[in-house]
């Protein structure tokens, strides 16, 4: 199957969604509307609301870390998660979901364990690994799952 000619990316910074095409990828595109970097580098934390903008929008696999503030394993992991965010954009998309202040999202999506990542893509989840692990694991993971 050949890769799409373009795009749909929501940016991190104002919600809207961009048009990109597929080679411009890796140019360090901008966004549309409010011009900020449409990638970071770092993990994106997002609300109920910011998550289903980038489940319904992007085009973009998404893995998302559901986590708590009060949570050891969660906060240990972060450093790795934040590592991972600067290998694998701009090809995936890392979010992070405080679950303690969005309970309804974590009930939504079934998370019964923190920290639990999930692997979406099309909007719909496609994997799920819940514990800490270090970078290269994750990655690790993720490349074993998503293929």
């Amino acid at each position: 199957m050949a890769a799409p000619e373009s795009l749909h990316l929501v940016c991190p910074h104002c919600q809207a969604v961009n048009r990109l095409p597929t080679q411009r990828l890796t140019e360090q595109p901008t966004c549309g509307r409010c011009k900020a970097a449409l990638f970071t580098g770092e993990p994106l934390a997002v609300t109920s609301a910011a998550l289903e903008a980038h489940l319904g929008r992007s085009d973009l696999p998404l893995l998302v870390d559901f986590w708590a503030p009060w949570c050891g394993p969660c906060r240990m992991m972060a450093p790795a998660f934040a590592q991972a965010a600067r290998q694998l954009e701009p090809h995936y998309r890392l979010l992070k979901l405080d679950t303690e202040a969005e309970p309804a999202m974590a009930a939504r999506f079934g998370i019964r364990s923190i920290p639990t990542l999930a692997l979406f893509r099309g909007g719909r989840e496609v994997a799920r690994q819940a514990g800490a692990m270090d970078a290269a694991n994750l990655i690790r993971w993720l490349r074993s799952v998503d293929v």
